[in-house]
């Protein structure tokens, strides 16, 4: 980083490319925003074709910077190595790859049984897809950082990528997150130390950030569960999506630029006691 830049210059994206899978989801939809306010010009992943490519022409509107939205199965090798060769076609160069996406199947009966009663199946499957999605952006993406000397990946994980889940809170609400989610998240965490460890020397930087429970009017019905989640953290509340803009902001701009194999932790101070 150039010690002339003024504090607008650390913070902005102007002319940055930057993938981000999950794009269609709660959290990507408003880190696709604040990304492209900044000025960055985004390829968005997401299987949800339609609500993706929605998402694209919102954003091209709003902030008059390139959007285009990419339907792909992250886990899959061939779509992401097409999905490299497409932002690099588009725009020359991969800036900041984002790994947001995760795959929970929401609609299998068998995502809220007891951990003894788990089905194996269900348990490779969600472990496969989200860490080889992983694997296979990070392999691919950083293939491309150490052709062009530079790049920052930034990994998402979660509160329960640190710390066990919190049994208490949950009763009959069934939205405890799952095993896998946990086992997923917290490879995610040390896949970032062992990847910035690994490209030393080659201007590659890799963090994660963390986030804590955020709040959903849809999902999060149980007002119970609300309250015990919320009593739980040092500041009192669930989070809300604009809580990560400044962190998202932070970690792709030129303002994290000594820091990397980092946790950054946004939890409302869920993991400090």
């Amino acid at each position: 980083m150039k010690e002339n830049k003024s504090i607008f210059e650390i913070f902005s994206l102007k002319g940055k490319t930057i993938i981000l899978t999950g794009s269609a989801g709660r959290v990507g939809s408003r880190f696709a925003n604040v990304l492209s306010q900044a000025g960055a010009n985004l390829v968005l992943v997401d299987q949800d074709k339609i609500k993706n490519e929605e998402l694209a022409n919102e954003i091209v509107k709003k902030y008059k910077t390139k959007c285009n939205a990419y339907h792909a199965d992250f886990s899959n090798q061939l779509d992401v190595s097409n999905l490299v060769k497409y932002t690099i076609k588009k725009y020359g160069k991969i800036d900041v790859l984002i790994n947001n996406a995760h795959f929970i199947p929401r609609e299998d009966p068998n995502l809220s049984s007891t951990f003894e009663e788990y089905s194996l199946e269900l348990w490779n499957k969600t472990v496969d897809i989200n860490l080889r999605g992983l694997f296979l952006c990070c392999q691919k993406v950083g293939k491309i950082m150490i052709k062009q000397k530079s790049g920052v990946i930034i990994n998402v994980s979660s509160i329960y990528g640190m710390v066990g889940a919190d049994q208490r809170i949950y009763g009959k609400s069934k939205l405890n997150s799952p095993s896998f989610y946990a086992a997923t998240k917290g490879a995610m965490v040390n896949l970032t130390r062992y990847l910035a460890a690994y490209w030393q020397g080659k201007n590659i930087r890799v963090n994660t950030i963390t986030l804590g429970g955020i709040f959903d009017k849809k999902l999060h019905t149980d007002k119970t569960f609300v309250k015990k989640y919320s009593e739980r953290t040092i500041l009192g509340r669930m989070a809300t999506r604009e809580d990560f803009d400044g962190a998202i902001l932070f970690l792709t701009s030129d303002a994290s630029s000594y820091m990397t194999g980092a946790n950054l932790v946004v939890d409302g101070g869920w993991t400090t006691w």
